[in-house]
C-alpha cells in the first residue's frame, strides 16, 4: 500500500489510546470502504484490544460522541496516523445528509476539518415525498478512500443538492484527506445517457435524471475507477438501473451501463451495502425491474433487461458490461409483487474446499423472499423457468426477508433479517448448513441488522451489530456462539445511550474503537478509562 507523506505509519507516532503492539501496523487499521474490503466481509482481522475480557459493560462503553449537521447514513471510515494541523491523528471520516464531510480525531473526537459540498445558493435535496431518506438528502452512500491518490490520499463522495431554481444535482467529489480541499478539478456533475427505449428515453437514449435517483449503495473503487450505482425514491417512476463510473484521478466519466435500458425500474440499493469486487468481476443485487424471459443463444435477455437479478460485470478498460447473472424462476412475479432480490447486500467468500478437495469460489446474498442464495461466482446460473440452475438455495432461512447484508468470519456467514434473531450459518462441504449453528436471544426489528466483525486473526472473534429500536442499541456477541452476549449499550443505564442509529447503520471497528452513525452524529465506543 502506497501511503503518502502525510500518513505516518511508524509505531511511535500511532495514536493508539490503550496499547501499542509491535505487530500492529497502521495500514492494518485503515477502513477505507463499506464493510472494510471489496469482498464486503465486514471483518477486521487486526483488532488486538477488543476481546472477551475487555468487552463487557464494566470495562467497555461509550467514550465519545461527535455531532454533525445531519443524519450519518454512510458508514464512518478510518485512516490512522495522518499528519494534520501539525499533529498526528487517527482520523474518522463521517458524511452527513446535510452535504457535509467531517474529519475528526478518533481518540478525542476533536473536529480536524469539515467541508460543505453545497455550491452557492444550494440546499440539500428535499425527500421527494419519500420517507426512505428524510428529512433531507445529501450524502447517503458510504464514500471510498484511496490513500495513494493526490498529495495525501483522497476520499470520494457523492452528494445530492437542490439549487435556487429548483433543479436537482448529483455530483462526485474528491477531497484531500488532510485538508478537505477539492482535488482533480472536482466536483463533477453526474450526467449520463445510454442506448435504449426504456423509461425516460428520448431518441433511442435513456437519460439519467438526477432528480429521480438517490445514491444509496456504497461506492466501489475498481482499477482506478469510482463506480456509482443508483436507486429511486420510494419506487417513484420513471427510473432504471444505472452504473456510472468516474476516473479516480480526473473525475471524468469513463463508464456507463444501464441494466434495464429497454424497460423500467431495476434499481441498485442493497440497504446501503456496496457492490463487491474480487479479481475480474463486480457483483451486486439488482432490485425489481424488467426482466426479458426470452433469451438469446448465450442465455442473455434479448433486450439486455436484467431486472431483479444477481449480476456480475466485467471491465473493458474502465467501461463495464454484464458478464453473467442469476435470476430466480419466479423473477417476474417477484418484481410485480415488490419481493425484490436487491434489498440485501452480497459477500464474496474466500476459496472454499469441499470434502473432495475441490475449490469453490462462492458469493452469498439474500433479499425479500426469505431465502439465502449461494452462487458460484464463475457460473452464476442465469435464468431457467423451471429453476435448478443455482449452486445452493437455503430456503426460508430468513422468514421475514433481508434488508441488510451478511458478514463472514471463520467459515461462517452471519445474517440479521427483519424481525429475526442474528444467525450464524456454518459452511460444511462448501455448502451453507441450513440450520443456524447459533443465534442471538435478541430479535432485531426492521430493517434487521448488518453485522461487522472484529478479531485478532482467528482469535477473539466478536460480532458487532446495531438494533434499530428507539433508542438504538449496540451489541457485541461471541462469534463462536451468538447466544453468548458480551455487551450491549443498554446495560449501564444512560451511560452508553447514543440515540437512534442511522437507517442501515453499520458499525465500524478500528484500533480498539467502534463507531456508529446516528441521526445526529457518530457515537464512539471503546475501553473505558480507569
Amino acid at each position: 500500500m502506497n501511503f503518502k507523506s502525510n500518513l505516518v505509519i511508524t509505531m511511535s507516532m500511532l495514536a493508539i489510546p490503550f496499547i501499542q503492539s509491535p505487530s500492529l501496523h497502521a495500514e492494518d487499521q485503515a477502513v477505507l470502504t463499506w464493510h472494510g474490503n471489496n469482498d464486503r466481509t465486514g471483518h477486521n482481522p487486526n483488532e488486538q484490544l477488543l476481546n472477551h475480557s475487555t468487552v463487557n459493560f464494566a470495562n467497555f462503553g461509550k467514550v465519545g460522541f461527535v455531532s454533525t449537521d445531519g443524519l450519518v447514513d454512510a458508514q464512518p471510515l478510518h485512516v490512522p496516523g495522518l499528519k494534520i494541523n501539525g499533529g498526528i491523528h487517527n482520523v474518522v471520516y463521517a458524511a452527513s445528509e446535510h452535504d457535509t464531510v467531517y474529519a475528526f480525531d478518533a481518540k478525542s473526537g476533536a473536529k480536524l476539518w469539515s467541508k460543505s459540498l453545497l455550491l452557492s445558493g444550494e440546499t440539500p435535496s428535499d425527500n421527494h415525498s419519500c420517507s426512505q431518506i428524510t428529512p433531507e438528502i445529501g450524502i447517503t452512500s458510504t464514500p471510498v478512500i484511496d490513500l495513494a491518490k493526490g498529495p495525501h490520499g483522497v476520499i470520494y463522495v457523492v452528494n445530492m443538492s437542490k439549487d435556487s431554481s429548483g433543479n436537482y444535482h448529483q455530483r462526485i467529489n474528491a477531497l484531500d484527506l488532510v485538508t478537505g480541499a477539492q482535488v482533480f478539478g472536482g466536483p463533477t456533475e453526474i450526467e449520463a445517457h445510454y442506448p435504449g427505449t426504456g423509461e425516460n428515453s428520448s431518441g433511442g437514449q435513456v437519460v439519467f435524471d438526477p432528480a429521480q435517483y438517490a445514491e444509496r449503495a456504497g461506492l466501489l473503487e475498481w482499477n482506478g475507477t469510482i463506480y456509482t450505482t443508483w436507486t429511486s425514491h420510494c419506487d417513484i417512476r420513471p427510473y432504471t438501473g444505472w452504473i456510472i463510473g468516474y476516473s479516480a484521478t480526473t473525475l471524468k466519466q469513463n463508464a456507463v451501463l444501464n441494466v434495464t435500458p429497454n424497460g423500467s425500474e431495476g434499481s441498485i440499493w442493497m440497504s446501503g451495502a456496496a457492490p463487491a469486487q474480487n479479481g475480474s468481476y463486480m457483483y451486486f443485487l439488482d432490485a425489481n425491474g424488467t426482466f426479458d424471459t426470452t433469451l438469446d443463444a448465450g442465455q442473455m435477455p434479448i433486450h439486455q433487461d436484467f431486472g431483479n437479478s444477481l449480476i456480475s460485470l466485467s471491465q473493458d478498460g474502465a467501461a463495464v458490461k454484464v458478464h453473467d447473472y442469476y435470476a430466480t424462476d419466479t423473477t417476474v412475479q417477484q418484481s410485480n409483487s415488490d419481493v425484490d432480490l436487491g434489498s440485501g447486500g452480497i459477500v464474496l467468500l474466500p476459496e472454499i474446499l469441499d470434502n473432495s478437495g475441490n475449490t469453490h469460489y462462492l458469493a452469498v446474498g439474500a433479499g425479500k423472499d426469505h431465502n439465502i442464495y449461494v452462487v458460484n461466482r464463475l457460473n452464476l446460473g442465469k435464468y431457467h423457468p423451471n429453476g435448478g440452475s443455482i449452486y445452493q438455495v437455503v430456503s426460508n432461512a430468513l422468514p421475514n426477508g433481508a434488508w441488510s447484508a451478511p458478514a463472514y468470519f471463520d467459515n461462517k456467514i452471519y445474517y440479521g433479517g427483519v424481525d429475526d434473531t442474528l444467525k450464524a450459518f456454518s459452511i460444511s462441504n462448501a455448502k451453507l448448513v441450513s440450520t443456524p449453528s447459533s443465534r442471538s436471544a435478541v430479535t432485531f426489528t426492521y430493517p434487521g441488522t448488518t453485522p461487522s466483525i472484529s478479531s485478532n486473526g482467528n482469535r477473539n472473534g466478536i460480532v458487532w451489530t446495531v438494533s434499530h429500536a428507539s433508542p438504538s442499541v449496540l451489541y457485541a456477541y461471541n462469534a463462536e456462539d451468538l447466544a453468548d452476549k458480551y455487551y450491549d449499550s443498554g446495560q449501564a443505564g444512560s451511560r452508553d445511550s447514543f440515540g437512534n442509529a442511522a437507517h442501515f447503520g453499520t458499525p465500524t471497528i478500528a484500533d480498539g474503537r467502534v463507531y456508529v452513525g446516528t441521526t445526529t452524529g457518530v457515537a464512539i465506543f471503546g475501553v473505558l478509562s480507569k
